[in-house]
């Protein structure tokens, strides 16, 4: 029998091992962090005080080592004390590596906003004599060869970071082009890289393409050792985007990855404190990363945050108040300024490919404390989103409406708080005028979970929002809060096909329906993502398709078909004359700078 600091040294070891491996492998708690190093301590303190065994007992090897047991045997002894002390170091790098690898030589660029005529392209070039020449040109298979055009020089400053944001114009509607990064003398350095620009959203023409939704990342999570940089949800998603071997049934290729937020963890495993220069370093870590890489190279990326680039549960007040300034001029450098254009330094932004539009929304800067008049949105960006809402109604058939956090009030625990549930008043408000026109779809993270949600109305348009998240960061092991549907109801008429002696007909039955409730859920998985593919090329037939990938293999789908839109009458040049009008220019020699 063990004495009694043998037992304690056995459940110390034992426990230790346990919330080291949920910490380094499940989620990285703040409880498990306070552990970690009072059961380490208490682990030593029993086994420095604890007799040791004398004579060799024939000890259990595999059971010694497996609970962590006391040993007679030294190398029995010195395996456990080993096995602790890899555990302790592994914790460590963990946790030190944001505060440990500044990233500094990072050097990348990466296209964000894409429109039909123009793109923004980001570059980060550290040193203060670095001046790059911009190099672009249509990419074409008749004459690989063209030649490369002059952009911007770009020059790069300390105060950005060495990062540098330049916007291309002059450029045609869905057409392939190239760019490189060349030194003075013209002389490639990097490069090229591949980007198409949009199709012109004035052409009522429909439209086929896809685009990927996720969010939440953190560099090597779950852990493995000296694997600091490794992002494995973008690793899973470039060998799906960009698979080696094509699929059998071909879909459009991506345009662009939306990603909702928790682009860092500023707090987790640890708070890197309100510094401008941590929270630099994080954006820079990740994009060092080669997993990254993959895919920024190779797809436009947009942004929008959430919570964990300032802090847990940020909330702003619309006062700009610390962590924001520190914060937010991080994700300027890094990813806001590549975004689409906005108004007055805002962070929401709207844009369209052909005819679907975006309303990406910033659901942290100005959201107020619960309270009857609570808003998230904030007067301005209010009007702005029901400004959108009005003139896409008719004018694109989806309508995307991205929030960082989700719009549905079935996810308890914190979301109570901290999602749209927590601003009854607004959300109702907002969600009678989605109502109103036909194809709203939300796309929303941050729960770290996957939920397909359907809110009815009694007589007009039924709303959709799809929940995904993370892209590469921890599930939710222990528990769920997501209730399948919402206490309130709706009535609904629907038309039944019935049997009568002239014929089948259909009558019209009313029932009630759940105000929210749930379609689909899936909560485990590291990696999720959603792919989204829009086919209007039948306007009489808008249709959407879903597909979630759940590391790295396709776990569900789902079909919608659309109301049909009237779009409105367009004044695009493109509208009137041949798709080959800009072979015809060329021919003459009139090489108009823009679209018309």
């Amino acid at each position: 029998m063990m004495d009694s600091l043998s037992t304690l040294q056995a459940i110390f070891s034992s426990l230790f091992r346990v919330v080291a491996f949920v910490f380094l492998r499940v989620i990285p708690s703040r409880l498990a962090q306070a552990a970690l190093p009072a059961l380490y301590l208490a682990y030593l303190s029993t086994a420095y005080l604890s007799p040791k065994k004398k004579a060799d007992t024939g000890d259990d090897p595999f059971r010694t080592i497996l609970l962590s047991l006391p040993a007679s045997s030294p190398r029995l002894r010195r395996t456990n004390a080993l096995i602790n002390g890899i555990l302790v170091l592994m914790v460590i790098e963990f946790v030190a590596t944001p505060f440990l690898d500044p990233a500094t030589s990072l050097t990348f660029s990466r296209v964000g906003a894409v429109t039909a005529d123009s793109v923004k392209i980001t570059v980060r070039s550290p040193g203060s004599n670095t001046t790059n020449q911009l190099l672009w040109r249509e990419r074409t298979d008749a004459d690989p060869q063209l030649p490369w055009k002059n952009g911007p020089s770009l020059s790069f400053a300390e105060e950005a970071d060495w990062v540098r944001t330049i916007k291309l114009t002059g450029l045609w509607p869905n057409t392939p082009y190239e760019y490189a990064l060349a030194d003075t003398n013209r002389t490639i350095t990097t490069g090229p890289f591949s980007f198409n620009t949009f199709p012109d959203s004035r052409l009522p023409t429909g439209s086929h393409f896809r685009f990927v939704a996720s969010s939440c990342i953190m560099p090597n999570f779950p852990y493995v050792p000296f694997h600091g940089r490794t992002i494995k949800g973008f690793d899973m998603l470039a060998s799906y985007l960009f698979p080696e071997v094509a699929p059998m049934n071909p879909v459009p290729p991506a345009e662009f990855l939306l990603f909702l937020g928790d682009f860092i963890y500023s707090d987790v495993p640890v708070y890197i404190g309100d510094n401008k220069e941590a929270y630099r370093r994080l954006y820079r870590r990740n994009y060092l990363s080669k997993s990254f890489k993959r895919i920024y190279e190779r797809l436009p990326v947009l942004h929008t945050y959430d919570d964990h680039e300032f802090k847990n549960n940020f909330a702003g007040h619309g006062m700009d108040l610390p962590p924001f300034p520190n914060a937010s001029d991080a994700y300027k450098i890094y990813n806001a300024n590549a975004n689409y254009d906005s108004l007055n330094d805002q962070h929401y932004y709207n844009f369209r490919y052909g005819d679907a539009a975006f309303f990406v929304m910033d659901t942290r800067r100005y959201r107020t404390a619960a309270a009857v008049d609570a808003t998230m949105l904030g007067e301005t960006q209010l009007a702005a989103l029901h400004n959108w809402l009005s003139h896409a109604n008719g004018t694109a058939s989806f309508k995307f409406i991205v929030s960082s956090v989700p719009f549905t009030s079935l996810w308890g625990h914190d979301a109570a708080s901290d999602s749209w549930a927590a601003f009854p008043t607004e959300k109702a408000a907002l969600l009678e005028a989605f109502h109103s026109v036909p194809n709203v779809i939300i796309i929303s993270g941050d729960r770290h979970e996957f939920a397909s949600i359907e809110f009815n109305t009694p007589h007009m348009h039924i709303v959709r929002e799809y929940s995904t998240s993370p892209l590469s960061m921890f599930d939710i092991p222990f528990f769920r809060t997501l209730r399948m549907q919402s206490n309130d109801t709706v009535p609904r008429t629907r038309n039944e096909l019935v049997a009568t002696e002239e014929g089948p007909v259909y009558v019209a039955r009313t029932d009630q329906a759940p105000k929210e409730r749930v379609v689909k859920y899936m909560a485990r998985g590291n990696v999720k993502w959603s792919s989204f593919e829009i086919d209007t090329r039948n306007l009489t037939r808008p249709t959407l398709r879903i597909e979630l990938v759940i590391d790295g293999k396709i776990r569900y789908r789902e079909e919608l078909i659309g109301s049909p839109v009237k779009l409105q009458a367009s004044n695009a040049l493109g509208a009137f004359v041949t798709t080959g009008i800009k072979d015809v220019f060329n021919r003459i020699g009139i090489k108009p700078s823009r679209w018309f």
